[in-house]
């Protein structure tokens, strides 16, 4: 008899009990197995069935290919139409349905944006003439695509390349209209991809009329005017509901090009416009020859206008401020009193048309920018581009260019913020930080310089040093958004000479802080907005925090003194103000020559230039001391006739009281005719008369028996 207590039994016992888990597991795994091999055979033996040779298996494998390739496909079309999306997240219906009206800094309206509620007028009661007008010009086959015209596309590229150039477009009505509401006119891939979603969207969203509609209330008409009703009464000065064929053909035609083919600045050529829109009506089948031969015997005759001019960069800028601050209130009709000078918006105009029409060829430049800034925070003058009429993207708010050495300034401060001086001395050697070797100017070095001289010089390798040797990136990117750069700001080595692209208004902003003291430049182009009621709903001294420091005032007055230097002695000789007007800014160049910058300030004014090319191509090495400058110093001579003129922070004034002087325009030997600012009261005079008026209100009047024995 066994006893179970027996502790000799107990290992056997456990050795067993392992044995036999142990077989477990094999025979369930190879049964598993076993039992897959199955599966898998009765799998394999049913899908023979299905199996395809010959000409079916190329069928088949294509079929294969092409849902491959179309999961490729849908994932990479989605990637694409994220910007579409988040397009569409704006309220992009009631922003037109804003009714603006601009006043400038003295009161005088200078234009309209959003829809006139008045004007607006539902598609079923628009003219006939005006309707078919415009879809024989624009979009012929309106009604019989989903956004995207492929036989319309196909049949563009093939004109065009019969005629060796662009003279048909494929875009459709509708991208037409996702442009207008969604995006910019500049030209690249990525914006003709995300308008060919747009486009799409809108037909999922809209009715074909209701796309026509929108599009008709929208687009740019020429001469500050938005929308086919507000055009109408601009141009002829009647209602929309009754204009006749010759004037709709005129209508019809200014979507093309409506600077160009304005009436009331060239007659002639919108008439032939009209014309050609007659026949656009005659070739789509829409109308017979026998209905346009009055309106081509008859062409329309416009209101005179007097050359009247808006600044429409300016305005869209405006526009786009007013929405938003527009949740402060729930008014939807409003006046806004902008602080644009007009005189001084022409001269700006004036000077970057002179500049680009006398040099522009020779430089190999097309475009340029150009904001001004009074010291205070007000925009006076903005250029968004060459030719609104001809390209609404405006270059001076929403363009991205690398601003060269002109972006050194964040660098430089920052190393007066830590306690350099510009005496300080540096050494111009060579330098490398981990892959990257910047070099100067024709690869020349000076050795040991003070940082005045590196500014007036523009040498690259300085701040390069100082940003590798004792501060790093994030200080200069820290003071540049400090400063007033509002464009992001990029985190790699090579900012410290001006790699982040930046728009030419950040740059106008940033350098105002230098003769404001280093305080908040607060740039603004709107003082006050109100209902048409005269109820004051914004104010901008009202509503808006006072200016902080973001400059200490030493190294404020560093700064200036250091470039006060650069116009004089240093890389923008030619940006030199006369009468002796102190000037300060600096030139920036990029590689390749793409763009050239100049931002000077006095103690009344910060301008900025830039001059470049839409497609980034390289110009005829043109600099910043150049064409920019030149530039500056036109439109500054002007901005400084009959006004109080203040010095620079922390800079000795040139003469025993010129900081308060009144100066005329004096021409320079060798250039266009200076631009001469209209007589008007200086400062001292308005205000003395402004004291005589608030006396004579606050006197007591004569009683009326003494007024009678004195008579």
């Amino acid at each position: 008899m066994t006893d179970p207590d027996n502790p000799e039994k107990r290992p056997a016992k456990k050795r067993h009990l392992l044995l036999k888990i142990d077989s477990w597991i094999d025979s369930t795994i190879w049964n598993a197995g076993f039992r897959s091999a199955e599966i898998w055979e009765d799998i394999t033996i049913f899908f023979r069935r299905f199996r395809v040779r010959g000409w079916k298996r190329v069928v088949f494998e294509l079929a294969g290919e092409g849902l491959t390739w179309g999961s490729v496909g849908a994932v990479l079309m989605l990637t694409l139409a994220q910007p579409a999306f988040e397009a569409t997240k704006e309220d992009w219906r009631n922003r037109g349905d804003y009714a603006v009206t601009f006043l400038d800094r003295y009161g005088n309206v200078i234009g309209h944006r959003g829809v006139i509620h008045q004007n607006s007028v539902p598609i079923d009661e628009l003219p006939d003439g005006l309707i078919k007008s415009v879809l024989a010009t624009e979009d012929r086959r309106f009604f019989d695509h989903f956004g995207i015209d492929i036989i319309g596309l196909f049949r563009a590229l093939v004109t065009n390349a019969q005629a060796g150039g662009v003279v048909q477009g494929g875009s459709t009505l509708t991208q037409q209209l996702a442009k207008n509401l969604f995006l910019s006119n500049e030209r690249s891939l990525d914006r003709k991809i995300t308008e060919a979603f747009l486009a799409l969207w809108l037909e999922a969203n809209l009715s074909k009329k209701e796309i026509l509609s929108t599009y008709l209330d929208r687009a740019y008409m020429g001469g500050g005017t938005f929308g086919a009703a507000a055009a109408a009464q601009f141009y002829f000065g009647k209602s929309i509901t009754d204009v006749n064929l010759a004037e709709s053909a005129m209508l019809a035609g200014l979507f093309k090009a409506p600077a160009k083919y304005a009436p009331h600045v060239n007659l002639p050529a919108a008439r032939g416009r009209a014309n050609e829109v007659l026949t656009n009506l005659v070739q789509s089948g829409l109308m017979t020859e026998g209905q346009v031969i009055a309106a081509r015997r008859n062409p329309a005759t416009v209101v005179d206008r007097n050359q009247l001019e808006s600044p429409d960069f300016f305005l869209d800028w405006a526009f786009d401020e007013t929405m938003r601050l527009s949740p402060r209130f729930h008014q939807h009709s409003l006046v806004v009193r902008t602080t644009i000078d007009m005189g001084l918006q022409k001269a700006a105009e004036d000077s970057m048309e002179t500049s680009l029409r006398e040099y522009g060829e020779s430089y190999h430049a097309k475009q340029g920018a150009m904001v001004t800034i009074e010291n205070g925070g007000a925009v006076r003058a903005m250029v968004g581009g060459r030719d609104y009429g001809e390209s609404q993207f405006n270059r001076a708010t929403k363009a991205l260019r690398q601003p060269g050495s002109s972006f050194k300034v964040y660098t430089y401060s920052v190393a007066m913020e830590s306690g350099m001086t510009p005496d300080s001395v540096v050494v111009d050697a060579p330098i490398s930080w981990g892959n990257w070797s910047p070099h100067n100017y024709e690869n020349r070095y000076a050795g040991r310089i003070t940082l005045a001289t590196a500014v007036a010089q523009s040498i690259n390798t300085i701040p390069v040093r100082l940003a590798k040797e004792k501060f790093g990136i994030a200080p200069i990117r820290a003071m540049a958004k400090n400063l007033g750069v509002e464009s992001p700001v990029r985190n790699d080595v090579t900012i410290p000479i001006g790699t982040s692209e930046v728009t030419v208004m950040d740059q106008a902003t940033a350098y105002a802080v230098f003769p404001a003291g280093g305080m908040q430049s607060r740039r603004h182009g709107i003082t006050q907005i109100l209902d048409y009621g005269g109820d004051v709903l914004y104010d901008f001294d009202r509503d808006e925090p006072p200016a902080r420091r973001v400059l200490s005032e030493q190294a404020d007055a560093y700064m200036n003194q250091m470039l006060s230097r650069v116009p004089y002695v240093g890389t923008a000789r030619r940006a030199a103000l006369d009468n002796g007007i102190l000037t300060a800014g600096k030139t920036g160049t990029t590689q390749a020559y793409r763009d050239a910058w100049f931002i000077g300030f006095t103690g009344n004014f910060t301008t900025a230039v830039w001059f470049g090319n839409d497609d980034y191509t390289s110009t005829n090495k043109m600099t910043g001391g150049t064409l920019p400058a030149m530039t500056f110093k036109r439109v500054m001579d002007y901005a400084h006739q009959g006004i109080t003129l203040r010095s620079i922070p922390g800079v000795p004034a040139p003469g025993p009281d010129k900081s308060v002087k009144t100066v005329a325009a004096k021409p320079a030997a060798g250039s266009p005719p200076p631009l001469q600012r209209p007589r008007m009261l200086s400062v001292e005079t308005t205000r003395i008369i402004k004291d005589l008026g608030e006396q004579l209100k606050s006197a007591a009047p004569l009683e009326p028996q003494k007024v009678a024995s004195a008579e």
